[in-house]
């Protein structure tokens, strides 16, 4: 017996695409610096916001951006039946003690900076499998916790590479329900772990590109759309290495997106004038650009249909210390305000 809504090797057409009903995002001071400072619901002024540890911290953030797009979508915390969130923290701490105070049911969900897209993914099939009414996907990430975890203490002062991304302080958080106007998530491209042989933790970008372009690829070839069917094709958090690179693997493969093609990394930062070296990082990159910045244009019509991609690279402190490469990872969803 065939899979109903399977497109290909890959990707799976939603039939009943649940409706991004409510959204919310919150950011670090540096993030509210930058270009995107209008669209997110709320700019904290130090990265500790009144806990006693960065990785407190974060859990805060991810709790009160969940809360915060509950009460956007008028509903109770007792209507929400599921939570699809991660993060980078050793077992996902960061959501689990941030949602515990909830008793909402919750899903775990592990793939580094791609988690706010593997969470849209399995949100999405949980409603349109009729599974539940109103489901949350959430991911952050926190610049303190993760660089504490993932390569030197602060107090450390190390020099960075140019090839090096700043993890941002945010979170995002989507609530999707089977009823609403859209937008709608409508396609689903579940990427494989990419691994080219890149051991350079200051380079992500670099690890992550071929993930990222594997899994665009694998959608158009799935889905049979073009580029130009979409308004904007994104990606978090390849940054400027990361984004160049994927460029360039999709033209060498036949597949020009260069004219809608861009990344969260680049979008919540100006590299310049902020000093990100070559981008923005972290889990809650492309969640708070989602929540806020694009979410706000598919809502105002200025976009109608996008490709949301993020990517993560998969290797952790005992990896690294072991002599792994790091593997990459990407998913991609179809957004789109319109059903036909």
């Amino acid at each position: 017996m065939t899979a109903a809504k399977r497109l290909g090797k890959q990707t799976v057409k939603l039939q009943n695409p649940p409706s991004m009903v409510a959204t919310a995002s919150i950011v670090g001071k540096k993030e509210g610096q930058g270009p995107l400072k209008e669209y997110f619901d709320q700019i904290l002024d130090d990265g500790l916001w009144g806990e006693s540890s960065w990785e407190k911290a974060e859990s805060k953030i991810l709790r009160e951006t969940v809360s915060k797009a509950i009460t956007k979508a008028n509903k109770a915390l007792g209507d929400i039946n599921y939570i699809f969130a991660g993060d980078l923290l050793s077992q996902c701490i960061g959501s689990s003690f941030g949602i515990r105070e909830l008793e909402i049911p919750f899903f775990g969900v592990y793939g580094a900076c791609s988690t706010m897209a593997e969470s849209l993914s399995l949100a999405a099939m949980c409603v349109d499998g009729g599974f539940a009414d109103y489901v949350v996907a959430a991911t952050s990430s926190h610049f303190c916790s993760a660089e504490r975890q993932f390569r030197f203490p602060l107090e450390y002062g190390g020099q960075r590479p140019p090839t090096a991304q700043w993890t941002v302080t945010g979170s995002g958080a989507v609530v999707l329900s089977n009823q609403g106007s859209g937008p709608y998530i409508t396609h689903i491209t579940t990427g494989k772990i990419v691994d080219l042989g890149i051991k350079d933790a200051n380079n992500m970008g670099a690890a992550m590109a071929p993930a990222a372009a594997d899994t665009i690829y694998a959608h158009f070839e799935d889905t049979g759309f073009i580029p130009d069917d979409y308004d904007l094709i994104i990606t978090g958090d390849l940054a400027e290495i990361g984004k160049n690179i994927t460029e360039d693997i999709l033209q060498k493969n036949g597949c020009n997106v260069s004219r809608q093609f861009t990344d969260c990394g680049l979008k919540i930062f100006d590299n310049k004038k902020q000093d990100t070296h070559a981008g923005g990082s972290g889990c809650g990159c492309s969640a708070s650009v989602l929540a806020g910045y694009l979410y706000h244009e598919l809502t105002q019509g200025s976009l109608n249909q996008i490709l949301f991609i993020s990517t993560g690279a998969l290797l952790s402190t005992t990896s690294a210390q072991q002599g792994e490469s790091i593997p990459g990872i990407a998913h991609a969803v179809t957004i789109q305000n319109t059903l036909g």
